[in-house]
Parts: C-alpha cells; sequence; structure tokens
C-alpha cells in the first residue's frame, strides 16, 4: 500500500532521482526457527531450522537479492543472533549500517510449525525486544534522503515507542521526497488482541487498530 499521494506525470518515473539507496526498510528484524518435523505439535517438534524473519527484513533482503541498493533500520541484541541477522544480511549485499546494536534488550525470536493444511502454530517473542527499541536517535534526515523509498511495517506503529520513531521517519521522507510504502503486517497478538502465544490468529477486527493505521496516510497527518 502506497502512502504517498503526489501525482506522477505520464511515463515519469515514480521515484526521485540521484538517491544512492533504493529502498530504506524500516520494521521487524528477528530470527525465525521453524520445526522440522512437518505435522506435528509444537509441543512434539525436536529440532528447528534457523532463518532471517520479520517482514520488513525479508523485503530488505529480497530487494538486494533482486540487484536494489536495499538498506535495514531496525535493532538487534547484542547476542548470537543479532549478529546472525546481521551477518545474513551483508552477505546478500544488504546495508546494515543503520542497524544498531541494543545493548539492553534480546534480539526477537519467532517460533513456527506446520501441523496440517489448516494449522500454524505460531509463537513471537518480542517481549521488550531490541527492533521495538529503534528510535529516532538512530538515524537522521540526510539518511532517509538519501533513498528512492521507505518502508514501514504496521507493527511498527503498534506502541508509543516505535509509532513516534515511524512518524518521524515518515516525515523526514515527505520533506524529501522520498516516496512512502506500507507493509500492514497486521498480527493481531502484537497489537495485544490475542493471548501471547496466539500468534497463529491472523485476523481481529478492531476499529481503534484501522484507525491508527488509516491515520498514518498523508491526508490524515498534519
Amino acid at each position: 500500500m502506497a502512502l504517498t499521494s503526489t501525482p506522477t506525470a505520464p511515463g515519469a518515473s515514480r521515484f526521485a532521482a540521484g538517491r544512492s539507496r533504493d529502498v530504506i526498510c524500516l520494521g521487524r528484524l528477528a530470527v525465525d526457527l521453524y520445526a522440522q518435523q512437518v505435522g506435528a505439535r509444537l509441543e512434539d517438534v525436536a529440532s528447528f531450522a534457523k532463518y532471517l524473519g520479520g517482514s520488513s527484513a525479508n523485503i530488505a533482503f529480497g530487494c538486494a537479492r533482486l540487484g536494489l541498493n536495499a538498506s535495514m533500520l531496525a535493532r538487534v541484541g547484542n547476542d548470537h543472533m543479532g549478529r546472525f541477522l546481521t551477518e545474513t544480511l551483508t552477505k546478500e549485499g544488504c546495508d546494515v549500517s543503520h542497524v544498531r546494536v541494543d545493548h539492553e534488550r534480546l534480539t526477537a525470536l519467532v517460533l513456527l510449525g506446520l501441523k496440517d493444511r489448516d494449522t500454524f502454530p505460531l509463537i513471537f517473542y518480542r517481549e521488550n525486544c531490541a527492533d521495538m527499541a529503534v528510535d529516532e536517535a538512530d538515524f537522521d534526515e540526510a539518511y532517509i534522503a538519501s533513498s528512492k523509498a521507505l518502508l514501514i511495517t504496521g507493527t511498527h506503529f503498534s506502541t508509543q515507542q516505535v509509532n513516534r520513531t515511524s512518524r518521524r521517519a515518515l516525515e523526514y521522507a515527505r520533506r524529501n521526497d522520498v516516496r512512502t510504502v506500507l507493509d500492514i503486517d497486521y498480527r493481531p497478538v502484537l497489537w495485544g488482541l490475542t493471548g501471547k502465544a496466539d500468534g497463529e490468529t491472523r485476523f481481529v477486527a478492531n476499529d481503534s487498530v484501522s484507525a491508527h493505521i488509516q491515520g498514518m496516510c498523508p491526508c490524515s497527518i498534519s
């Protein structure tokens, strides 16, 4: 969902020229641990495979793999999992100069399984995690202005801290002709709408969340 509403002349590029980066991705950067026993309950799983996770991180990774100059804006913990994530992004050619190391928090983890065609157990371990502590001080206007586009995950509007940070990034972007994109990334559990262990529920209707996300659209921001 594109957030900008600037009209574009026919045949013209939708993106500003002369930028050193194609896209900056602000949002979730975590480790996904996938159960290797397909068909098992998470209670019965014996081993997991480790992957880079988080919607924004996956987009940054994919853009880099496709040859775009992608940059990740997030935090990881000062731990083994955080180093795994930054090394994985770096190997793919993604810029991690603005992935800060948080010495007070751990890198987020997710446990995932595949029990059957309709059951996908999923537990987010994101209590006070590093990527939800990304701060306005972690970047400046010049960094945002260096990109053609800024992508933000909807999860990064779900708490006061990341909402404030994301809004500041949007402010810088719109002031510098940077296209803005919203990856809604709606996870009810991360908005406190389900039990903490219920990451599997993909949708819970909530007028407050809908209004909050809609408030990020240009016509709604003063």
